[in-house]
């Protein structure tokens, strides 16, 4: 399935050979486009019983942190975030060997564990007081579909830490799920209803991936009834960024996107391949959006799950329409109908986040979109030529 647009190829490019989505960095934290580090101000009193200090524009954790899958893009972006805003204590740790992990920040403890065991899992929350958990094996819809089993194992990652976090006394424990534990039945259309929170059941979740995700998300749950572990639970909406995988077959579909049109630059070819009819919805939310909401989900008091999602729906043509536009190029588009596609529509209702954080995402799809494009464009060796 072709559709043709008019083809704009610059000169072509050689791309460079650096590993993708990988910051290494010898000095200190550095801000991401739109941070504004001179705003980070600390307040000088906390109330006691609080698990953080206020500042005029921030939420800081006190005490020791530890975040699992700080070797991946939004474990790695949480542990930069939770430096910039001054957290003393910080503990990383991912499976991947350190040269590996997506970013490494500066002044943080790093550990390489494997958490799918008890006894490293053990390790890693000895003396914590926070436990942000990150840690999964994940990938865009691709991944998700060929890896079922290797998605479910992730079960054991939650479970293990569930049990030490238990028994260590941590005071308060964070996973990250998923908007794949949604019913699929309630997703069947591109102009879907937007998820509430109530409409992961009757549970049809996304097999494999969605299934492990709303069985941990139990599994916090109980936790916190039966063992008195004060447990967060997020729901995940497509989350993208600079630093995030680009290929490789894990990405989701914006950095996938971005990084087709800027491959359709670097090699001339004027066209790009869409996986579907280019007509199924999503919303897509930006890293900074999804490190605030979890950090005021962690500190406020609601121990049921969250959307923590942008409510900006668009279909997977308008994401492209959007880069395209970005690049200054118009590409010939092929459609892949066998490709695998996910749900045909899914949005994130926010009127319960709005409710009990009173806040809710506020980054727009195109400046996102645009920070990430020219992250890839300079990873991939394309000098950005963005429309202003």
């Amino acid at each position: 399935m072709v559709r043709r647009g008019i083809t704009g190829a610059p000169p072509r490019t050689r791309r460079l050979t650096r590993p993708a989505a990988r910051l290494a960095s010898d000095s200190g934290p550095s801000e991401r486009p739109g941070v504004d580090a001179a705003s980070r101000r600390l307040v000088l009193t906390a109330g006691k019983d609080r698990l953080s200090v206020v500042t005029d524009t921030d939420i800081v954790p006190s005490g020791s942190v530890l975040v699992t899958g700080a070797g991946g893009f939004i474990g790695g972006s949480l542990v930069r975030e939770l430096r910039q805003r001054g957290v003393g204590r910080v503990r990383a740790v991912d499976i991947k060997p350190l040269d590996a992990w997506y970013q490494r920040v500066p002044d943080t403890e790093q550990r390489v564990l494997d958490l799918a065991d008890l006894k490293a899992c053990q390790e890693a929350v000895e003396g914590i007081d926070l436990v942000f958990n990150l840690a999964a094996d994940m990938g865009g819809m691709g991944f998700i579909e060929a890896n079922k089993a290797l998605c479910m194992l992730s079960v054991l990652i939650n479970t293990h830490l569930l049990m030490a976090s238990r028994q260590a006394g941590v005071q308060r424990y964070f996973f990250s799920s998923s908007a794949c534990v949604y019913a699929a039945d309630r997703q069947v259309s591109p102009d879907v209803t937007a998820l509430t929170e109530g409409d992961a059941y009757p549970a049809m979740p996304e097999d494999g991936y969605g299934w492990e995700k709303l069985f941990s998300e139990r599994m916090c749950r109980h936790f916190q009834e039966d063992f008195g572990l004060h447990t967060r639970v997020a729901r995940y909406h497509n989350v993208y960024g600079p630093l995030g995988t680009y290929e490789g077959g894990r990405e989701k579909a914006p950095a996938a996107i971005c990084r087709k049109v800027i491959q359709a630059q670097l090699d001339g070819s004027g066209a790009i391949e869409i996986w579907g009819d280019g007509e199924q919805t999503r919303s897509f939310t930006y890293i900074d959006d999804c490190l605030e909401g979890t950090l005021r989900l962690m500190d406020s008091d609601i121990s049921e799950p969250l959307n923590v999602g942008s409510s900006e729906s668009v279909t997977i043509d308008q994401l492209v329409d959007i880069v395209e536009a970005i690049a200054g190029v118009r590409l010939e588009r092929h459609y892949r109908l066998d490709a695998p596609q996910g749900v045909r529509g899914r949005n994130s209702d926010n009127t319960m986040i709005k409710r009990l954080l009173d806040w809710e995402p506020t980054h727009p799809l195109e400046g996102g979109l645009r920070a990430t494009y020219e992250w890839i464009a300079s990873e991939m060796g394309l000098r950005a030529s963005a429309s202003v």
